[in-house]
């Protein structure tokens, strides 16, 4: 497969060399030019891809350059994107009606450059293959089970049998100790039994030995103390034996119930937590649900609607989900032959976080008690401007509506903050967790698509 080529027209010799460094490593091959002029000029011989202008340059600008471009027959099918640092719905829609594809910033992120590819069909087509931001943990193998709404598994299996290995390894502990003491106790008692039977054949000879010397009457009785000294030395020591291998097993046998009852309080923290996590998905699926099959219609015959879309913590308003409920609003309407305006509202929830200003904040536990919580609030909501509340693809897809639907269709975006929540949120008591005020939060952190009619 051929590689692409684009022309990049800048006056800035940076500029220039920032972009196609860019372009180079998504294996684009790339011209440069450092005015309208010379741009212009390569044309009459080459023929790109696709094309960046910039707009401020000296002698011709860049909304000239794409008049002049786009007016020549041989060149007006070339795709052009306007590289530039100019901003505004007004400065898009200029460009648009010029015949520029959109506006690409000069302050860019490697992620827009490769959705302005994509749209320029520099790159091949690409699925999306994220996968599930929400998906509950499957314990013992329990991923062949049943699933819920959206392919997603219809509960965390596997925990009610989490018992099941902590009996097991304690019968297995308390079965190795029997055995090694077992082991123990024949060792001890086999050299016992081999001691005693060398002291009592040293006995027996010396009973049974001829005396060298002749002894006194009394010496007789003496010689039979022996075999009782024997006898209780070794009653003594087998005493001692069972005394020390009864004391070995009962710290054992204490030892294992200690750890079987940490096992067994552990299991319960597990099971507690894997109840709250089921709460936790079987709710979110249902808002998830709700919020996606609600759609209004206007009474009277009209075609208007409205649509709510959840924007999850940490995630620009007017991007990714939202940009594909629009677009396919727009395209709903549009179908329908509809006049008037589509209001594109966002509002944020108050979210129980954890963290701090310099490493940032998370949505904290949902076990974690709600007096616990470091914050309160939305600060990544909070720290976001007007343009940076949207992707370059959403302005893009916004500022080409009235363009695209003749005029019928015109598109208001505001910020509603967190004063109109769409749920309440719950009360703050001792009990309230993390969770059960995080999904409050996760509902009311919405943008809602309204569409109003104009007045016939």
């Amino acid at each position: 497969m051929a590689r692409k080529r684009a022309l990049v027209v800048d006056d800035s010799k940076s500029a220039r060399v920032i972009l196609s460094r860019m372009l180079e490593k998504y294996d684009v091959e790339v011209d440069m030019a450092e005015s309208a002029e010379q741009a212009i000029e390569y044309l009459n011989s080459n023929r790109p891809d696709a094309i960046f202008m910039d707009h401020l340059m000296p002698g011709m600008d860049g909304l000239q350059a794409v008049k002049a471009i786009k007016s020549n027959a041989l060149t007006a099918t070339i795709p052009i994107m306007m590289y530039t640092s100019q901003e505004g719905e007004l400065y898009v829609g200029q460009a648009r009606a010029l015949g520029a594809m959109g506006v690409l910033p000069k302050q860019v992120r490697p992620v827009d450059v490769s959705k302005v590819l994509y749209e320029l069909h520099l790159l091949p087509d690409r699925r999306d293959t994220a996968e599930p931001a929400l998906v509950p943990v499957e314990i013992d193998g329990a991923a062949s089970r049943g699933t819920g709404v959206a392919g997603r598994p219809a509960a965390v299996h596997g925990i009610g049998d989490a018992r099941a290995p902590a009996a097991d390894w304690a019968r297995r502990m308390e079965a190795t100790v029997k055995e090694q003491s077992a082991d123990i106790r024949r060792f001890i008692v086999a050299s016992l039994d081999s001691f005693a039977s060398r002291v009592v054949s040293d006995v027996r000879d010396i009973v049974s030995a001829p005396p060298k010397d002749p002894l006194p009457p009394v010496a007789g009785p003496k010689r039979q103390v022996w075999p009782w000294a024997a006898a209780l030395l070794v009653v003594s020591a087998i005493a001692a034996t069972c005394a020390v291998l009864w004391t070995l097993s009962r710290e054992e046998l204490a030892k294992s119930r200690a750890e079987n009852a940490a096992q067994a309080a552990a299991n319960a923290e597990v099971q507690r937590s894997s109840r709250e996590l089921a709460a936790t998905v079987k709710d979110l699926t249902a808002a998830l649900a709700a919020s996606a099959a609600q759609t209004v219609s206007t009474p009277a015959g009209g075609t208007a609607g409205s649509r709510l879309e959840p924007v999850p913590y940490g995630e620009l308003p007017f991007d990714r989900s939202r940009l594909e409920v629009l677009r396919e609003f727009l395209t709903k309407l549009q179908s329908q032959g509809f006049h008037g305006v589509v209001k594109i509202t966002s509002a944020s929830g108050m979210f129980c976080l954890s963290g701090n200003p310099a490493d940032g904040f998370a949505p904290a536990s949902a076990v974690l008690p709600v007096g616990k919580c470091d914050l309160i609030g939305n600060p990544y909501e909070e720290s976001l401007t007007g343009q940076q509340r949207q992707s370059l693809a959403f302005a893009n897809l916004v500022a080409g509506v009235r363009q695209r639907s003749g005029g019928a269709i015109s598109v208001v975006i505001d910020n509603l903050g967190s004063s109109r929540p769409a749920s309440p949120y719950p009360p703050r008591t001792e009990m309230l967790t993390a969770g059960e005020w995080n999904r409050a939060a996760a509902s009311n952190n919405r943008v809602e698509f309204t569409a109003e009619p104009s007045s016939p």
